[in-house]
């Protein structure tokens, strides 16, 4: 993948990859509803990189004889970064309404002008399997079928399954996992909670949940503890920020507006 690629779409995927404090479990909703839209900001001090959206869609789908909900990441390069980069991202996952499980998911990458992926995931749970369809720079696509873990997540469900996490029971320095498959790979994240904070935001103040991702050696980000970001400390739990320390500098990923939330914005009083 390209690197511009990576600076762009891994800090808006920050959101939703790193989160995770059992592997492969279930879970019940209680974060978010249909219909809810986040709409966010990728900036260099004051210098507008990308716009994404995080979303909902008001209807459910039928995938696998299961209701699932349809979640859709968007990511646009913006202004003068357009004009050197072009990015055009759209990914989407089909999520058991029961379980929060990905049932199926898919995703449309445009880089560049001449770089481009379109993948399709079907997941098998219960027999430990994926199907791929795989397409690079309009090449003939090819289907392959992978073994992995039951429930393995992709990178869009485990953006709403870490939101239904309860951080209250974790401890200051302690850890999370998940397992997620993209592309080709099946990956294992972590990521370690660090507390609780207020934070400034476009809508004011807000008690946040700071958590630190774990990161691997790699030629985009400074050490370990390069990241940062701040979930709402409220029943919510939606991104609010994200801080990353970069080779080519300091980029922050923000919250800037929000519609249908299940609950209340937990700002200071």
């Amino acid at each position: 993948m390209k690197k511009y690629y990576y600076i762009y779409i891994t800090l808006f995927l920050l959101l939703s990859s790193f989160s995770q404090d059992t592997i492969n479990r279930e879970l019940k909703n209680k974060a978010f509803r249909k219909g809810e839209v986040l709409r966010y900001r990728l900036h260099y001090g004051w210098f507008t990189a990308g716009e994404g959206t995080v979303s909902v869609l008001p209807e459910l789908f039928n995938i696998n004889n299961k209701p699932c909900y349809r979640m859709e990441i968007d990511g646009k390069s913006k202004g003068a970064f357009a004009a050197m980069y072009k990015v055009d991202d759209h990914w989407r996952s089909y999520i058991d309404t029961a379980t929060l499980i990905p049932q199926k998911f898919f995703r449309d990458i445009k880089e560049g002008g001449s770089y481009a992926i379109n993948e399709t995931m079907f997941y098998h749970h219960e027999e430990g399997k994926l199907n791929v369809q795989f397409q690079k720079n309009n090449k003939d696509p090819k289907t392959t079928e992978y073994e992995v873990p039951k429930n393995v997540h992709d990178i869009v469900s485990g953006f709403y399954y870490f939101r239904n996490l309860d951080y209250s029971k974790m401890k200051k320095g302690s850890e999370a996992v998940i397992d997620a498959f993209l592309e080709d790979k099946l990956y294992r994240f972590g990521v370690r909670y660090e507390g609780k904070e207020k934070i400034k935001t476009e809508f004011g103040k807000v008690n946040a949940l700071k958590l630190v991702p774990i990161m691997p050696d790699n030629e985009l980000f400074e050490g370990e503890n390069s990241i940062t970001m701040w979930l709402s400390d409220d029943e919510n739990k939606i991104p609010l920020k994200v801080k990353a320390k970069m080779f080519v500098g300091a980029v922050e990923v923000e919250l800037t507006s929000y519609s249908g939330l299940r609950h209340k914005l937990n700002l200071e009083k």
